[in-house]
């Protein structure tokens, strides 16, 4: 297929960076997007059998098509993305549109190629440091190490499940957060449950020295965290390990540089936390230190602590966390470090993990965040679909309904272990979604009256929304205080 790309003047290097064997056309207009049937009709030459013109264009193309006797339809918004719609197009693996841009069509194939591009990003990757296999700064990836905070006081079975939960989420590393008045056999006995459990890297997270030591002999991959007051007790025992530390500053005033160079002269493997600081509690300034080291100690991979702001805000943590990702590229960070402490940080490691991806395939395309095949979006759309025309008649929907009781009985709905449930008496339906329970519901005859019906749909679409979203569900209660029931 003979394909030709038009573009405007101040893209045509990117344009042709992507064109591959397409033939590029630059019409005589600085901004893409200005381009108009006539420019088009007075520039393209005849004998292509696809002309494919910026995704941003609204005009309407139909009369050139026609004159110039050749298909127009819109490409990609964006010229990194024209290698993929090439590629799928030759293969005849998508029919492009008039009006919609062509890396909407292919979101779902630009999700997949997104993730074998970081694949293939990090398998190429170079880093100062590999932990159990997994690179540690250097080009590759930020990694997402996902704290169990107090994790000697779970049982074998819950520290288990909450490993396991951690890996469906896309925690590359696992850390053991040891509470003050843990012993040393708990935190071996927590190790060995975790080392049966996960192949990931696994570190400890305390200061005191005797369980530093006894996270060493358990066989821990990296420790959290060493400073001036253990390092001389347990720096000799951690060099001759060959286990990582991550150095922190302190105690007191001891700078962190201190503290490091003392681990380096111990023969220790360094990462470095300069501490990323709450907000309002000198965040801004705790970035200008990340910044600062960088800059001073460009090849010491950096420990970026996303928790100490998603925990300590009330906010909704997945844009926090795209934020704090994008923030820990721009500044270095190699270990993006958070737990899922509190209930509002829950899908912080999820969030996390797609976000390191997004960060690293932003920094190759030297672009921002954006149009990349993956996204943090959740509740908002990137693009709106018009609504449709208001009918000229209608009528308003009337409050204040009365219900009768179903003689088939009532259900109670809840939540439990990742499904849905609607319960009568012995019966129980679960399900994952709502769609399929009611379905179920009324094909076994469990619903005679309609505005039963009705009712338990609304509500088991409440309990998927809450399920989704990672919310807590009541019947009959408001999901958010705005909520209208």
């Amino acid at each position: 297929m003979k394909v030709l790309l038009v573009t405007g003047k101040l893209a045509q290097a990117q344009v042709r960076a992507f064109a591959g064997e397409a033939d590029v056309l630059v019409a005589n207009v600085d901004v893409a997007s200005f381009i108009t049937p006539q420019l088009l009709l007075f520039a393209a030459p005849l004998g292509y059998d696809l002309i494919l013109i910026p995704g941003a264009i609204t005009a309407d193309f139909r009369e050139a098509e026609r004159a110039l006797g050749t298909k127009i339809r819109l490409g990609p918004k964006h010229a990194a993305d024209l290698g993929i719609v090439l590629h799928h197009l030759d293969k005849g693996e998508i029919e492009l549109s008039r009006t919609v841009p062509a890396c909407l069509l292919m979101e779902g194939k630009m999700r997949e190629d997104a993730l074998d591009q970081v694949e293939r990003l990090e398998a190429r990757a170079s880093a100062p440091q590999q932990i159990r296999g997994v690179k540690i700064g250097g080009s590759s990836r930020m990694k997402v190490l996902a704290e169990i905070v107090d994790a000697t006081r779970f049982c074998p079975a819950a520290l288990t499940e909450r490993i396991c939960y951690y890996e469906e989420q896309g925690a590359d590393m696992i850390d053991l957060g040891i509470p003050l008045d843990a012993n040393p056999d708990e935190v071996q006995a927590a190790l060995q449950t975790a080392r049966k459990t996960t192949n990931l890297p696994l570190s400890i997270d305390t200061i005191r020295p005797e369980l530093i030591l006894a996270g060493l002999e358990a066989g821990a991959d990296l420790l959290l965290s060493l400073n001036g007051s253990n390092l001389p007790l347990v720096g000799e025992a951690v060099a001759r390990a060959g286990v990582p530390a991550v150095i922190i500053p302190g105690p007191g005033s001891i700078r962190l540089e201190e503290n490091l160079l003392k681990a380096q002269e111990m023969g220790i493997s360094i990462i470095a936390d300069p501490v990323l600081d709450p907000p309002l509690q000198g965040l801004a300034v705790s970035l200008q230190r990340y910044q600062a080291f960088r800059q001073d100690h460009p090849d010491i991979p950096l420990f970026f602590g996303a928790g100490n702001v998603t925990e300590l805000m009330d906010a909704d943590t997945v844009g926090v966390n795209a934020l704090l990702a994008a923030l820990g590229a721009e500044t270095g960070a190699s270990i993006l470090f958070t737990p899922e402490y509190s209930g509002k940080a829950a899908g912080s490691v999820h969030e996390l993990a797609l976000a390191s991806r997004m960060m690293l395939l932003a920094r190759e395309r030297h672009a921002p965040p954006k149009d990349l095949g993956l996204d943090l979006l959740i509740l908002k759309e990137k693009r709106r679909l018009p609504e449709e025309a208001m009918p000229e008649t209608f009528m308003e929907a009337k409050e204040g309904h009365k219900y009768e009781p179903d003689n088939r009985g009532s259900f109670r709905i809840f939540l439990s272990k990742g499904l849905i449930m609607a319960q009568n008496g012995s019966i129980t339906v679960a399900g994952r979604n709502a769609r399929d329970i009611l379905n179920t519901l009324i094909e076994k005859g469990l619903v005679s009256r309609l505005d039963h019906a009705g009712y338990l749909g609304r509500e088991l679409e409440r309990a998927e929304i809450a399920l989704r979203l990672k919310r807590s569900y009541v019947q009959d209660e408001p999901l958010w205080s705005s909520e209208k029931r």
